[in-house]
């Protein structure tokens, strides 16, 4: 009890009297530390053991194409950086996808940049604390700011780029979808099947909107590996999220099960699709004089003000001053 008395008032007699808050701290992140590789241990799996039994040969090939080193080691701790229910793992793998991030571990990449940013910053925050109280008393709550305010922002930044990415595709996609149709429309009349069009579409369209020739290039692979166009173009409404490509699966979903002309609906979906364009920049525009009302009572009026009334207030003052003068 002596030796522990000792070391803590030799401890704030050097570091100051956060120095025992910054033990506890720092040595809480140690146990964390060693306590990680025995949370994120990898369990026993008896059915994959089985597998492996299997022949070797094959085994290795199948390896060398469907993995690489890095989805390996993620795949130990999927447990840890996985959603476990199955909706939850679901609408994160969506997300990843509508974000443009199609590989097999987006969703443990995700977690586990979350994770490694969110310690880096805690770390950053308690050494910059430490150094703070070395030169300037820091109470608690200065200590709970230093370390938990960056923690929570590294492991909200990851969150923050992939709901950005969603968006800026998302609005790719709207943007070049008008495009998209027309184009497709010339390649049907044309004499194009419309599996052929899709790849075309794709091609064209690479380099004014890379995000909508990816998906036109998914849909074009997957019905080439033999899956239903149906269910393909679904998928691709689903992954996309984006209201305007729904309607657009829809309108060839029923032009197929109807028997109806794929060129007709097509060409009255593609007006559709210009006038909605043309809809949303006039919207725009519309919006721009109620945007630019704040700006103009701010940096206009009060300069105005000042011209118009200025000179009237000086010599009012002027006149006052005087007749105190006077008096």
């Amino acid at each position: 009890m002596e030796f522990f008395t000792n070391l803590m008032s030799g401890m704030t007699e050097r570091f100051g009297p956060m120095a025992p808050l910054l033990a506890v701290g720092l040595l809480g992140m140690l146990l964390i530390l060693m306590a990680l590789p025995i949370v994120m241990k990898r369990q026993r799996d008896r059915f994959r053991e089985l597998k492996d039994q299997g022949p070797k040969a094959t085994t290795d090939s199948k390896r060398k194409l469907r993995k690489t080193d890095r989805v390996d080691k993620l795949e130990k701790f999927a447990h840890f950086l996985e959603p476990q229910k199955k909706e939850e793992l679901s609408a994160a793998k969506l997300n990843m996808l509508r974000a443009g991030y199609t590989g097999k571990n987006a969703v443990r990449m995700f977690h586990a940049v979350q994770f490694l940013l969110a310690i880096i910053f805690l770390i950053g925050g308690l050494i910059i604390a430490f150094v703070k109280s070395l030169s300037q008393e820091m109470s608690a709550v200065d200590l709970l700011l230093h370390s938990l305010l960056p923690c929570a922002i590294g492991y909200y930044i990851p969150r923050y780029w992939v709901n950005k990415r969603v968006k800026q595709r998302q609005t790719e996609i709207i943007q070049g979808f008008p495009d998209a149709l027309d184009l497709m429309l010339v390649c049907v009349e044309a004499g194009q099947s419309l599996d052929q069009s899709i790849i075309r579409v794709g091609k064209e369209s690479r380099a004014g909107y890379p995000a909508l020739a990816d998906e036109f290039d998914m849909v074009a692979q997957e019905v080439k590996a033999g899956k239903e166009r149906v269910a393909v173009l679904k998928d691709m409404a689903e992954r996309v999220g984006v209201p305007d490509v729904a309607s657009f699966v829809t309108t060839i979903i029923q032009s197929a099960t109807f028997g109806t002309s794929v060129a007709d609906a097509l060409r009255v979906y593609s007006a559709d699709m210009r006038d909605k364009r043309i809809m949303r920049a006039e919207e725009k525009a519309n919006m721009l004089p109620t945007k630019l009302t704040l700006g103009t009572m701010l940096f206009t009026v009060p300069p105005l003000l000042v011209i118009l009334i200025g000179p009237s207030v000086y010599g009012m003052v002027t006149m006052l001053t005087q007749l105190a003068g006077g008096l």
